[in-house]
């Protein structure tokens, strides 16, 4: 239980249900079709559907979805791959003939949207509800306008320039060129009709028509290799999950092309250097966690990539006898030297959520469009707008994760669940691009070593191997600091923290429910 005395949050008890999520009100729009007796599939992608409209940066129709789902409480974990491909006429060749490149604004790097297609099934497999009734709270919201959170309003402001690249993308989410400022109220009227045209016919009115035309036409306008064809073979993926052993503890993800393989590589690693002996919030601790994101992230860079398309070698990334090589080169007292650096920015964007309901049906969730707006364009006649996950691939002949037409890009965002006894008893996710395998490491051993409730594990400060130094935040304390420069490791205190993240553990044994939301982010955790 945490201190009284000081300011905190408290995690969230209930019984019937819970979500917890990045913004309040995306938690109670799920929390609404809970109670109207939508399950925690219905509820997961209402609040996805909220969050695309009041967090608009970080996530949209436009980006692509992971999933991970336990039915009544299972330790068989269903998982779900929304992830978008290449246009197929894109190739390495075309791509450099053309000067084009997969940076952040380049309409080379729009892949092609997952997370419609990923909602649209999962309802139908899983869900007790028509589309369009979850997307009623999306709706209305984005049609009577909403008011802009604080953190929302911060990080918004920071991506004016981003907006301002295409005069599309400017007109519908800026006012004037200016982005909204705290408690201003927004509308997204075009989106609105996008999502009730959605609603009402299904997945195929955004794959195919009117919708798939216009955005079809935005990219080719830009010199994209996007066809309608590319948008009306989209299809996700049902995937088996792929695990590891914590301390008797089964940690699930996304197989690759996701990064959730790095998160369980460093758990291996971590398994092996006794991390419950020591201070959580100590220098050591810190050490060996970013010394393990080294080694597994190192790995990710060389390996993982779409495995429809290259020889991802997945049971020798998760083997004991790589776990105990990897962890034999880490030292207490010194950092690795002659270790790659981490090729990919580091950012703050995306959205997890998750929600348990009353059958204990679990729902591990997570929506982005990789940076902030994604790539910035907009398709003007439906208000999508596109991510730019084409920028996880390299232009590097040979690299298995070399782009190509039809392939997916390593991606980074990964949905996490904990199994034990074979129950699944916590769902849980961060956000923040490269971070998200960190924090997935971060978040279990603070569970599992140190015995902290979702919130506390939550809160909990983070650091992140960044290129040029330990991206720590303003919460380590300065003992930890000290020890870590001791250690080797220049640090960089980072302006703003690393992405939220969220939680709920289920006790079968009491019946109960207890959610968790981190508070770096507008976060709730509500229940009933």
């Amino acid at each position: 239980m945490r201190d009284l005395h000081f300011p905190g949050r408290s995690t969230v008890h209930a019984v019937n249900g819970i979500c917890a999520t990045s913004q309040p009100l995306a938690a109670e729009a799920a929390i609404s079709i809970l109670r109207a007796g939508g399950n925690a599939v219905d509820a997961a992608i209402a609040a996805s559907a909220v969050l695309c409209v009041v967090e608009p940066y970080n996530t949209g129709i436009g980006g692509d979805c992971f999933v991970l789902l336990s039915k009544g409480g299972s330790g068989d974990i269903v998982g779900f791959n929304g992830s978008g491909r290449a246009p197929k006429a894109m190739t390495l060749d075309k791509l450099k003939a053309a000067g084009g490149t997969l940076s952040l604004s380049s309409v080379h790097s729009v892949t092609i949207p997952g997370a419609v297609d990923a909602w649209a099934r999962l309802i139908e497999d899983y869900g007790t509800m028509e589309l369009g009734r979850v997307f009623e709270p999306a709706i209305r919201l984005a049609e009577e306008g909403f008011a802009v959170a604080p953190r929302i309003a911060q990080e918004w402001g920071f991506l004016e320039g981003h907006l301002a690249h295409d005069a599309d993308a400017a007109a519908q989410y800026t006012i004037s060129g200016k982005a909204p400022r705290t408690g201003d109220r927004f509308h997204l009227p075009v989106l609105a009709q996008t999502l009730r045209l959605v609603g009402a016919k299904g997945r195929d009115a955004f794959y195919e028509g009117q919708i798939a035309e216009d955005m079809v036409a935005k990219l080719r306008s830009l010199g994209g290799f996007h066809t309608l064809e590319d948008f009306a073979a989209h299809k996700g993926d049902y995937v088996t999950p792929i695990r590891t052993d914590y301390r008797g503890h089964e940690i699930c993800e996304i197989p690759p092309n996701g990064q959730g393989i790095t998160a369980l590589v460093m758990l291996n690693i971590l398994s092996r250097l006794g991390l419950e002996k020591l201070d959580p919030h100590g220098a050591e601790r810190f050490h060996y966690e970013m010394e393990a994101a080294r080694l597994a992230y190192d790995l990710r860079d060389r390996h993982v990539a779409d495995p429809a398309r290259a020889d991802v070698p997945v049971d020798w990334m998760l083997s004991d006898r790589l776990a105990d090589e990897l962890a034999s080169r880490i030292a207490p007292d010194r950092r690795i030297e002659n270790l790659s650096t981490l090729r990919d920015p580091l950012n703050r964007d995306t959205v997890y959520l998750t929600v348990v309901d009353r059958d204990r049906n679990a729902v591990s969730f997570i929506n982005s469009l990789f940076f902030g707006f994604g790539s910035g364009i907009l398709a003007p006649g439906s208000g999508v707008m596109f991510q730019n996950r084409g920028s996880g691939f390299v232009m590097e002949e040979g690299h298995p994760n070399c782009v190509d037409g039809g392939k997916r890009p390593l991606h980074t965002i990964i949905p996490g669940m904990m199994v034990e006894k074979s129950r699944a008893i916590m769902p849980f996710g961060v956000m923040g691009g490269a971070y998200q395998a960190v924090g997935h490491a971060h978040v279990v051993t603070n569970v599992v070593d140190y015995g902290m409730d979702p919130q506390e594990a939550l809160d909990s400060p983070r650091a992140f191997p960044g290129a040029d130094a330990l991206d720590i935040e303003r919460g380590i304390s300065a003992e930890a600091r000290k020890g870590l420069e001791a250690r080797g490791h220049k640090l960089k205190e980072v302006f703003l923290p690393h992405g939220g993240g969220q939680a709920i553990l289920i006790d079968h044994e009491r019946g109960t429910l207890i959610g968790g939301s981190d508070p770096r982010k507008d976060g709730a955790a509500v229940g009933y």
